[in-house]
Order: structure tokens, then C-alpha cells, then sequence
């Protein structure tokens, strides 16, 4: 259940970064319409959302998370967990020149946000072009589309998700699975002629480009 904090208010860097979070909030809902991580340190907003992940017991699809990290213009130490909707809803309300986005109040309990990827200790595995990362998500979304019959349950759609986005994409660093493609296809942090680079942390993996951050969660802390 929800629970009431005390308003808050984060302070952006500018127009443009306002622009950059609405979208990324738009693409985030259009993947997994949960909540959001905003985690302000000093003046970097860092913000949190899930692109996937298991919904029944034992099931294999991965946690994918997506992080994007903005400039504030203000410090922040806060570090809540809201809904995407409410977000969205005060993005759309502020005027052309206002740069203070009131946080909403009411906090949401999400399961991923309770565990956070490393900070540090980052090994880099190797790179990788957006082509190839674009052709996973794509051709991805294709086989689960084949797989699923019309008027499907839960189960079989969970599991062809399960099947597909889990299994380890061939050629890439540190057998990253096809979700990581997909999230980073998703939320538009990759473009062709651009170069992904992967990382592990532990059993941690991490897909960095210059638009935005994939986590990908190890099954064992769901």
C-alpha cells in the first residue's frame, strides 16, 4: 500500500532537462507502468525504472532496470520511490519556464527499488554496436509475438517473456541477456552508429551508452 511523505520538490538543471525526463518517464510507462527511484545526490538526479521482470513464482524473466541520470540545479539528498502516473502527471503541468517538479507525495512499495546495483567495482567485458542491440529487440519481440497463440493466459505469455528475454544474446560480452537489448531498444538509449558498453559488478551486469544505463538484476536477489 502507498504511504504519505512530505512533499518535496527537485529543481532541474533546465528546459532540455525537463524534456529529457518527461521522456524518459513516457518511454518507462510504455514498458513497465509502475514507479520510478529518483535519487537525488548533490546535483545529479539519478532515476530509476523497471523495463521487466517476473511476475509468478519461479518464473525466469529477468529484472531489467533502466537508469538515467540528470542534472539539478539545486542539491537533493532525497531518494523515493514513486508511481511513473503521478510523475508524468506533474511533468505535464509544469509551464514552458518552470524547472521545480514537485515529487509526489505518496511513496510506493516496488520490489526492485529495495535493491540497489554496485556503485563501484565495475569490470568492463566489452563492446557492442546499437545495430546489433536494436536487431535483439526487434527480432525478440517478433519470436514472442510468433510464440503466443491468440487469447493467450498469463502463464504462457510469462513464459514465452520468460524464454526469450532471458536467454543469454550469442557474441555478446558477459552472455547479456536479450532484455538488456530490448530496455535499452525501449527506452531509447540507443541509436544506430552508436556503441554500447557491458560491465559486470558481482553477478551484476550493466549495458552503458551515452543515453542511459541497463541493469540487470541476478535472478538469485528477486
Amino acid at each position: 500500500m502507498p504511504t504519505t511523505t512530505d512533499t518535496d520538490e527537485l529543481v532541474l538543471a533546465d528546459a532540455g532537462t525537463v524534456a529529457d525526463l518527461r521522456t524518459f518517464v513516457t518511454r518507462a510507462r510504455a514498458a513497465d507502468d509502475g514507479g520510478v527511484r529518483l535519487q537525488g545526490a548533490g546535483r545529479v538526479l539519478a532515476a530509476y525504472v523497471c523495463v521487466m521482470r517476473a511476475k509468478l513464482l519461479g518464473e525466469g524473466t529477468p529484472t531489467i532496470l533502466g537508469l538515467r541520470t540528470m542534472a539539478l540545479s539545486a542539491e537533493s539528498d532525497l531518494d523515493v520511490t514513486v508511481s511513473l502516473a503521478s510523475v508524468a502527471d506533474r511533468l505535464a503541468r509544469m509551464d514552458a519556464d518552470d524547472l521545480a517538479l514537485p515529487v509526489p507525495p505518496m511513496t510506493v512499495n516496488e520490489s526492485w527499488a529495495a535493491v540497489s546495483a554496485p556503485r563501484g567495482a565495475w569490470e568492463e567485458l566489452g563492446a557492442v554496436d546499437a545495430e546489433t542491440l536494436i536487431k535483439v529487440a526487434k527480432d525478440g519481440v517478433q519470436e514472442i509475438g510468433q510464440i503466443i497463440p491468440v487469447n493467450p493466459g498469463a502463464l504462457i505469455v510469462n513464459n514465452a517473456r520468460a524464454a526469450v528475454w532471458g536467454r543469454p544474446v550469442p557474441g555478446l560480452p558477459g552472455e547479456l541477456p536479450g532484455g538488456a537489448a530490448f530496455g535499452a531498444y525501449t527506452l531509447g538509449f540507443v541509436a544506430p552508429g552508436e556503441t554500447g558498453t557491458v560491465y559486470r559488478s558481482h553477478r551484476w551486469l550493466r549495458l552503458s551508452t551515452g543515453r542511459g544505463h541497463i541493469l540487470v538484476r541476478p535472478k538469485a536477489t528477486l
